[in-house]
Parts: C-alpha cells; sequence; structure tokens
C-alpha cells in the first residue's frame, strides 16, 4: 500500500487534478455541455496518464536536485522509496498509454496536443530550470495545453475558445509561479536552479514579471467576452478578480516579503477557480 501511495505521489496529483479540470472545461465550452460523456472520459484517461507520466518523468530527472531542497527531498525517489529505473518505465508506460487511448479512441489532435505538452514539459521545461530563468515561460506552455485537449477531444478542432483558455492559463502560471520561486529562492539556488529570484536575487526582475503578467492576465481575462463566449456578468467579474490579483501582486513587490509571497500564492490558487467557474456559468448555452 505503501509503495503504491509513493507511485501516486510521482504523478504529482494537485497538478494532475488541475489539469483535469481545465480539460473539462474547454471539452465543455466546445461541446456545450459533457456529452458525450463516453468520449469525456476517454479524453480525462488519456490526458491524465499521459499528465502522471510526464510528472513521473520529471521526477526521474530532477531526483539528484530534489534531495537538495528542503520541499522536495521527502518525495519518493529522493527518499529512496521508488527505485529509478522504476520511476522512468512507470513515466514512460503512462505517457504511451496516455497517447495510445487519445489517438485510437478520440481523435489524432487530441493526442498530438498532449503529446507536445508532454515533450515541452520533460524534455524542455525540466533541464530549462538549470540553464535559464526564461523556464517559467517556456513551461507555462504544456500548463496551458489541457484546456485545448479537452476543446480538441470534443470538436476535433482548435477554435478561438480554446486559444482563450490557453492565454488565460498562460498568463496566470506567471505569478502564481514567480510566487512560489520567490517565496524558495534559497532551495532553488542550493539546488542549482535557474529560476528568475536565483539570477537577479534584488527581486527587481522577479517583480516586474509579476507585475507584467498580472496586466496580461487582466487583459486576457475578458477576452471570453469579446468573442461572444460569456456575456457581460463574467467580464465584470473577470475584471474585479483580476484587479484584486493586480493589487496583491503590488503588495508583493512592495514588500518583498515571503508573507506577501505566499498571499499572492494564496490569491492566484483562489482567481484561477472562480474565473473558470465564471466562465461557466455565464457561457449561456
Amino acid at each position: 500500500m505503501k509503495n503504491l501511495s509513493a507511485y501516486m505521489e510521482l504523478t504529482k496529483p494537485r497538478i494532475l487534478s488541475m489539469v483535469l479540470v481545465t480539460t473539462t472545461i474547454g471539452y465543455f465550452l466546445a461541446a456545450k455541455g459533457i456529452h458525450p460523456l463516453g468520449t469525456l472520459f476517454l479524453t480525462l484517461l488519456g490526458v491524465g496518464c499521459a499528465t502522471g507520466g510526464s510528472a513521473a518523468l520529471n521526477n526521474y530527472l530532477e531526483r539528484d536536485v530534489d534531495s537538495k531542497m528542503v520541499r522536495t527531498r521527502d518525495r519518493a525517489l529522493p527518499a529512496g522509496l521508488i527505485q529509478p529505473a522504476n520511476a522512468l518505465a512507470f513515466g514512460i508506460t503512462l505517457v504511451l498509454l496516455g497517447l495510445f487511448i487519445l489517438v485510437w479512441a478520440v481523435n489524432l489532435l487530441t493526442g498530438f496536443l498532449v503529446l507536445l505538452a508532454a515533450f515541452l514539459y520533460v524534455l524542455v521545461y525540466t533541464p530549462m530550470k538549470r540553464l535559464t530563468w526564461l523556464n517559467t515561460t517556456f513551461g507555462a506552455i504544456p500548463g496551458a495545453i489541457p484546456p485545448l485537449c479537452g476543446w480538441a477531444g470534443a470538436t476535433g478542432r482548435l477554435d478561438a475558445g480554446a486559444w482563450v483558455l490557453f492565454l488565460i492559463l498562460f498568463a496566470w502560471q506567471h505569478p502564481h509561479f514567480y510566487a512560489i520561486a520567490w517565496m524558495f529562492k534559497d532551495d532553488y539556488r542550493d539546488a542549482g536552479f535557474k529560476m528568475l529570484p536565483v539570477v537577479d536575487p534584488s527581486g527587481v526582475s522577479t517583480f516586474r514579471q509579476t507585475i507584467l503578467f498580472a496586466i496580461l492576465l487582466l487583459s486576457v481575462s475578458v477576452l471570453p467576452t469579446a468573442i461572444g463566449m460569456t456575456g457581460r456578468v463574467y467580464c465584470i467579474g473577470a475584471l474585479m478578480m483580476g484587479l484584486a490579483l493586480l493589487a496583491v501582486g503590488v503588495l508583493f513587490t512592495r514588500s518583498k516579503s515571503f508573507l506577501d509571497a505566499r498571499r499572492l500564492l494564496k490569491a492566484s490558487v483562489i482567481y484561477l477557480p472562480l474565473l473558470l467557474l465564471l466562465i461557466i456559468i455565464d457561457a449561456g448555452f
């Protein structure tokens, strides 16, 4: 049972849950509902397997540096609960299984998107963390692909609404992850990760990027109304929530404190589900 729990941990359940939620929202908005249920289930199964497998491969590639960080040294691989070879086989198997399910039972486009996300996350974002602070921006691309998978799973194509969801998630990840990077900058430095607060300890660049992407998020969050996917209720709510998140971001940049970084992290975690829920409520099917 303990071993099973360790393998589940390799899939990063919290990230996996968010991926499944955003995939479902993309499907729901494209299909104007959750039917056919069978296709939704297979889409979520394929995306879930590939995402969990990618997370396991990320754990495998970062097992040495994870052992150097306080926040990750108790993970399954650094703690010796799972052998690296087993984690590698587990991750590859899940990714291939997810890809097979999507290509065989859903459509080729959805399979391609999930393979692209896995490639970018495992083979681009993961090594880039040791090379350049731009890893956050490159890592935000696979993080924004799940709603595209849901949309493609429902329709077999990518319409404007799918790309709007992509842009929202892409912009949102920056203030979210910059807050995390500031909170754990010492850990990242010790591990050799080139996160922005490590490259620029003064925080000037981190604070600038946080505000820029909070403003970008505020701007792209009104696009669902601009393309006719939602109405005024959503637009007003998105503006209010976006301004609130921006205000928390400004507070963080002024205080430069761990406490306000954590406040920004919490605000971003509250913001996204509320925004997505508002899209669904105001979609008006």
